[in-house]
This record gives structure tokens, C-alpha cells and sequence, in this order.
């Protein structure tokens, strides 16, 4: 793994924009390709190992936590827990999921969180790395399989979701817009009838039906809107109903939050792959990342290391609880502190994207740099 120096493509602003992916600099600087990731080939294939092993465990973590109703520990309201388990029982479709992984080319992947509900990045993992690979490197390789395993995985879906699919966001988001409109692109092209709308004009019909602006009955939802949120909201309790199918499904909820952390050490103490995680930092003496159950972009994290504390921007997350995790030693590529973000797709792994940041909390003005492997 070695971070190289990249000269960036004078047009490359113009070719992204064509191709949709408007948000490329973000806060300023979001894509930067002045630098790569190089890999070698079996360092590929221990990441896509690694990839494949988090799912196997997680999807035990799933069975774990419905075998002991573990819903007060993963803070899932109880009421809803009997539709989870139905939903996993009938083994309803779950279409993708990013695994962040801390690495530093020595020793092996560590779980940091599973982006298991809501994950972006995609277009950026999944089409612009690529064309930036076929254009710079053409003759190497990247770690990236994510656009045909997407429209492969929803040919495999669309014969069990009733269609149309409504694919929702909160309005005035340009990221979520991108994102969506990505994963809609790639259903349509695997046969799914795709509609849009967003999340703040999704209704009840009188028949408590969830339906569309014109009134049409929202078959299958496929959201950009986390179901820590969805629960809560007043219209929640009408999901438990079942009339409305959704993607991610909601045996996801269980993987969906930080509260997987302290679990899946409690059943696979000592993995390789995985951190040191509880709901006490006690057993974790001084060292150690302090995480609200819920939260996004590094926000309210707090990292304890020999008496001092680093915090990532405040947004008011924690309210639910913390967990608190061993601390990873991300590389530092002279002051650049990259996390691999690795997909699983169905349950294939996919592909990865990198993101860096200037400090070890990765944060909402990270950079997406590119990769490849020879």
C-alpha cells in the first residue's frame, strides 16, 4: 500500500460533471486525484477476504440479536421487533453495504464501522475512479466490480419486490440526489420500473397505505433515509404493517447502528478483522474512540489517546448512547489519514473507494482519492 504523488487530468472537472457526479468539490475539495493508492494484487484479495468475512459475521450478529431480543442494547424500539424478525425470517433482499476498515498495508483490515442502511460515496467508488483508472492507468487494475454487481444484484431482486420501486431522499440534497439517482439508474438497467420522490411527500392514504404525491401506492421504497429516523417518525408505525416494502430491509436496522460494534466482539472476541468494543470504555484503559450509536461523518466522536481527547465536529448526536472502541492507528501519509471503505453487494464483495482526511476522524470535508493495483 503506498500513497503516490498524481498529476492531475486537466479536464477532469467538465468529465464528471457530464457524467452527473456534480458534487466533486464539495466545501472546496472533495475528488482529489493530485494522489493515488497503489496496492498489490494480494493485498486486493485480503481486503476482498476481509470484505466477505465482516458479512459472514454480521449476518450471524443478525441471528444472534433476534435469538435474544437484544433491542434495548442496539436501540431499536421493542414494538418494532417482531417485523424485523419476519423480515429476516423470509429473508427479504438487502442490495448493498460498506464496510470502513482501517489499514495500513502490515496488519490485517480492522472493522471500524459497517455503513449498512444509507451508504454514499457509490458514484464516486463505483464511475469516477474508473474512468480516472481507464485514462491513467489503463494497463492496471482497481478493486472495483461495483456498477455490474449492482445492476446484477437488482435482476436478482426485481422478481421478489413488488414494482414500481419509489426511490426517495430529503429534498435539497445534492449528494443524496446523485447517490439515488445512481442506484435508480443501475435498478432500471437490472429491469426494476423506477418512480422518485422525496422522503418529506411520502403519505397515508385513508387505508394506511403509503402512497406517492399522486396518490399511487408506494409498492417498494428504496430510501436514502435511515431507519433510526424512520421508526421514530409519526408515521412509524404503519411500516410494522408490512404493505410497503422497503430496501434496505428492515433486518438491517440490527447492523445499522454502532451498537454491531460492542456485538460483534462480545461473539468474536479476539478476530483479526475486528476492534475491541463495549458499552463501558473501562476494559479499554486510555486508548480508545468514543462513539454515539447514531451518527454520521465523524460527528461527535471523541478520540482519548494517552490523556489527550480529539473531537470531530459537534452535531448533536449521542443522545441514544455511546460505545467505545479500541483505537485504530490509521496510516499517516505525511499528515493524510486514509480509511477504505470496502462494498459488499448482495452478498459478493464489490469494490472499495479511500478517503482521507488531515485527522484521524474522517469528516464531512474528507477527500475521495482513487486507486489501483498492478
Amino acid at each position: 500500500m503506498q500513497r503516490l504523488q498524481s498529476r492531475p487530468r486537466s479536464d477532469w472537472k467538465e468529465k464528471f460533471e457530464q457524467m452527473g457526479f456534480s458534487f466533486h468539490s464539495l466545501d472546496g475539495v472533495y475528488w482529489n486525484e493530485s494522489a493515488c493508492y497503489r496496492f498489490s494484487a494480494d493485498e486486493i484479495d485480503m481486503l476482498e477476504e476481509t470484505t466477505a468475512e465482516l458479512h459472514r459475521l454480521c449476518r450471524a450478529a443478525v441471528g444472534f440479536a433476534l435469538a435474544n431480543d437484544l433491542w434495548a442494547e442496539l436501540r431499536i424500539p421493542r414494538e418494532f421487533g417482531d417485523w424485523i424478525r419476519e423480515s429476516w425470517h423470509k429473508g427479504e433482499p438487502s442490495l448493498y453495504g460498506r464496510f470502513d476498515l482501517a489499514y495500513d498495508g502490515r496488519n490485517p483490515p480492522r472493522l471500524l464501522e459497517y455503513n449498512a442502511d444509507t451508504p454514499t460515496s457509490l458514484v464516486e467508488a463505483a464511475i469516477a475512479q474508473w474512468h480516472w483508472l481507464q485514462e491513467l492507468h489503463p494497463d492496471d487494475d482497481q478493486f472495483n466490480s461495483l456498477h455490474e454487481k449492482l445492476i446484477e444484484r437488482w435482476r436478482e431482486m426485481a422478481v421478489r419486490l413488488p414494482q414500481p420501486v419509489h426511490f426517495a431522499r430529503i429534498r435539497d440534497n445534492e449528494e443524496d440526489r446523485v447517490n439515488l439517482e445512481y442506484v435508480a439508474d443501475t435498478a432500471l438497467q437490472g429491469g426494476i420500473d423506477a418512480r422518485f420522490l422525496h422522503v418529506e411527500d411520502i403519505g397515508l392514504d385513508a387505508e394506511g397505505r403509503f402512497v406517492d404525491l399522486a396518490n399511487q401506492r408506494i409498492a417498494t421504497l428504496f430510501k436514502l433515509y435511515p431507519w433510526e429516523w424512520m421508526v421514530r417518525e409519526e408515521f412509524g408505525a404503519a411500516l410494522r404493517t408490512g404493505a410497503m416494502a422497503v430496501v434496505e430491509p428492515p433486518w438491517k436496522m440490527i447492523l445499522s447502528n454502532k451498537a454491531l460494534l460492542p456485538l460483534l466482539w462480545e461473539l468474536f472476541p479476539d478476530h483479526p478483522n475486528l476492534l475491541p468494543a463495549y458499552f463501558d470504555p473501562a476494559p479499554l484503559g486510555g486508548c480508545y474512540v468514543e462513539k454515539p450509536v447514531f451518527s454520521r461523518e465523524g460527528a461527535d466522536i471523541v478520540v482519548h489517546e494517552g490523556g489527550r481527547t480529539r473531537r470531530g465536529n459537534a452535531d448533536g448526536y449521542g443522545a441514544e448512547g455511546f460505545v467505545y472502541q479500541a483505537l485504530a492507528q490509521l496510516p499517516d501519509f505525511g499528515g493524510r489519514y486514509p480509511v477504505i471503505g470496502s462494498w459488499i453487494v448482495g452478498d459478493e464483495p464489490a469494490g472499495m473507494g479511500i478517503r482521507e482526511d488531515a485527522t484521524p476522524i474522517t469528516t464531512n470535508t474528507g477527500h475521495f482519492l482513487p486507486h489501483y493495483f498492478a
